[in-house]
């Protein structure tokens, strides 16, 4: 799923750097490259998406990282778990590149190619 939702954020022009889990994504965060958002799946190896999202918001220096939750869980409990826990956009697999591109350009997420 990581390979398919990278190459649809990718073919719409942005640059795109993929982590296997939760953990090594914490690690290329604090590496000091500056990223834009981040896509984050609910079900992840290592620790789940929530807790990536709760780990994120408790640095400082991540507070200007938008986090979207990418995930199939459709229960409105777990939505709002994610927006208070700090996600800044939800959305639910199945979803289009299109419906992608509306949440990053709400977000103010502009690609290579705008």
């Amino acid at each position: 799923m990581r390979t398919i939702v990278g190459g649809i954020v990718g073919g719409l022009g942005y640059e795109v750097e993929q982590a296997a889990d939760g953990g090594q994504a914490l690690t290329l965060l604090r590496s000091g490259q500056r990223y834009e958002v981040a896509l984050v799946d609910w079900n992840m190896p290592e620790m789940t998406g929530i807790d990536f999202v709760r780990a994120v918001r408790s640095e400082a220096s991540f507070d200007d990282l938008r986090i979207v939750m990418v995930t199939t869980e459709t229960e409105i409990a777990r939505m709002s778990n994610a927006l208070e826990a700090g996600a800044d956009e939800y959305i639910m697999k199945p979803f289009t590149k299109e419906m992608l591109l509306e949440k990053l350009t709400l977000l103010g997420i502009e690609s290579t190619e705008h």
